[in-house]
C-alpha cells in the first residue's frame, strides 16, 4: 500500500474536477479525498495499491485525458505514511 498527496494546478475548481477525480479513484479502489485549496489548486490524497495510485497520478498529469473537466497545468506529488482513518473517497 502507498499514499500520495497530489496538488493539481490549473483550471480545476468549479468545473466538476473533484467529482471526476472521485469517480476515477473509486474505480481504481483507492481511498482518500479531493478538496479545493484557497490558492486555486485541488489537493488529492490517494491511498491504495501502488499501481492504482500510479494510475490515478497518470490520469491527473497527462494532458490528453478526453473526459477530464477543466485544464491541468501541473502536478506536485508528495509521498506520505499510510493513514488508518481513511474510508472511501470523498470530495471536501
Amino acid at each position: 500500500m502507498e499514499r500520495a498527496t497530489i496538488f493539481v494546478q490549473g483550471r480545476v475548481q468549479g468545473v466538476g474536477f473533484r467529482w471526476w477525480v472521485r469517480s476515477r479513484a473509486l474505480e481504481l479502489g483507492l481511498v482518500g479525498f479531493a478538496r479545493n485549496l484557497s490558492d486555486g489548486r485541488v489537493e488529492v490524497l490517494a491511498q491504495g495499491e501502488p499501481q492504482a495510485v500510479g494510475a490515478l497520478r497518470e490520469l491527473l498529469e497527462r494532458p490528453d485525458v478526453p473526459d477530464r473537466p477543466g485544464t491541468v497545468t501541473g502536478c506536485t506529488v508528495q509521498r506520505g505514511s499510510l493513514r488508518e482513518d481513511l474510508q472511501g473517497f470523498t470530495e471536501r
